[in-house]
C-alpha cells in the first residue's frame, strides 16, 4: 500500500471497532451468522433516529454490525437498492472523537458528521467515502472519552 495516499490522519486512528454489513431482512442474516457460523449475539436494536435496526455479533476484539433499513427514504436504503447487500462501512475506535475530526477535518478529509453524536455504542460520526477511496468510515469514541459525558452516556 502506498502509504503518501492515505492521509496520516487516518493511519493513526485506533483498532478496528466493527464491519458493518447492510441486509434486507435481519433475522435470515442473523440465521446464517449465528446459525451457520456459530457467532454469539450480542446486541439487536432498532435506531430509531438513523431508521435501522441493527445487530452487533463479536468475532475477538471486532464486531460484525448488521443494518437494516426501516425506512426507504434513508441514505442506507438507497445503498441496499443500488448496491445490494454487503458490506457498508467500517468503524475506527478513536480515544477522543472530537480532536479526530478536527484533525481529520484540518488534512482535509471530508466529514459527514462534523461533530461526534449519539451512536449505539457510543459517540459516532462519519466520514464521506469521496475522501476514502469509495469506502464510508466511521469512527466511534473510545468508552470513557469526553464525548460520553457531553451527549449524556
Amino acid at each position: 500500500m502506498n502509504a503518501v495516499a492515505v492521509p496520516k490522519s487516518v493511519r493513526r486512528l485506533g483498532k478496528i471497532h466493527h464491519i458493518a454489513l447492510v441486509v434486507r431482512e435481519m433475522e435470515p442474516a442473523l440465521a446464517f451468522w449465528r446459525d451457520d457460523l456459530g457467532l454469539e449475539v450480542e446486541s439487536v436494536m432498532p435506531i430509531s433516529s438513523d431508521r435501522v435496526d441493527i445487530a452487533f455479533l463479536p468475532v475477538g476484539e471486532v464486531k460484525i454490525e448488521l443494518v437494516r433499513p426501516t425506512d426507504a427514504t434513508t441514505g442506507v436504503a438507497r445503498f441496499l437498492e443500488s448496491r445490494g447487500e454487503g458490506f457498508h462501512h467500517v468503524c475506527f475506535e478513536v480515544p477522543n472523537l472530537a480532536e479526530a475530526l478536527l484533525r481529520l477535518e484540518i488534512d482535509g478529509i471530508e466529514l459527514i458528521d462534523t461533530a461526534p453524536r449519539k451512536g449505539a455504542e457510543g459517540p459516532v460520526a462519519f466520514l464521506h467515502p469521496r475522501s476514502c477511496h469509495g469506502v464510508l468510515v466511521e469512527l466511534i469514541e473510545a468508552p470513557g472519552g469526553p464525548a460520553w459525558r457531553s451527549l449524556g452516556y
